[in-house]
């Protein structure tokens, strides 16, 4: 259960619209490597993780991730809205706006809409974890690419700020993989698994 406040958790106000820009930041909303399926990857994945310590970075970041998500959508709306046909049409946006108008739809930069089998809920430790540690860096990738190409200072200071969060998420994950591998080599996982490595009698 979450505890709401109607506020972004960093502020968006764009001044200018451009919606060739919004065309590639809608990626972070629904692209491969965006919040949506960052938050659902988190959130899945904390039901079978093993140590509590797990699921708290899980369920925090998880959380957070949907704070990002509205503001994803935020600066897309806002990059988009009050925009003539015209407009519209000479950025590049008209064919999603034939399908979408400019709501909030999600899909990435080409137009692909949001597919689940983008993430990964292997129900493993260590793979869930990686995977996450993964996630977060392609994230942040993302977001270096969306920078590289957004040269209006109140989107920028935006994305910066998602940026930086990716930066910490992964670090989170970090310490998480630490309190796993230490909690696995108490019992000298590495070594062997006794479920799969017991010998059988007969």
């Amino acid at each position: 259960m979450w505890t709401y406040e109607k506020r972004l958790q960093y502020p968006v106000k764009i001044k200018t619209p451009n919606a060739a820009l919004a065309k590639l930041i809608a990626t972070q909303y629904g692209g491969p490597n965006g919040e949506l399926g960052a938050s659902l990857r988190y959130l899945s994945q904390r039901y079978t993780m093993p140590y509590p310590e797990l699921k708290a970075i899980l369920t925090d970041i998880g959380t957070e991730e949907l704070a990002h998500l509205e503001m994803v959508s935020a600066i897309v709306y806002q990059l988009t809205r009050n925009l003539t046909p015209e407009q519209i049409k000479a950025a590049g946006y008209d064919a999603y706006f034939v399908d979408h108008t400019t709501g909030i739809y999600p899909v990435d930069a080409s137009g692909t809409p949001f597919n689940a089998q983008g993430f990964a809920v292997a129900g493993d430790t260590l793979a869930d974890l990686h995977e996450d540690l993964a996630a977060e860096q392609k994230a942040r990738t993302t977001y270096d690419n969306i920078l590289r190409y957004a040269d209006d200072p109140d989107v920028r200071d935006a994305i910066k700020f998602l940026r930086q969060r990716e930066v910490v998420h992964y670090q989170r994950f970090g310490e998480g993989l630490r309190i796993a591998t230490d909690k696995m080599d108490e019992k000298n996982f590495y070594a062997f698994n006794p479920q799969f490595d017991r010998k059988t009698r007969k």
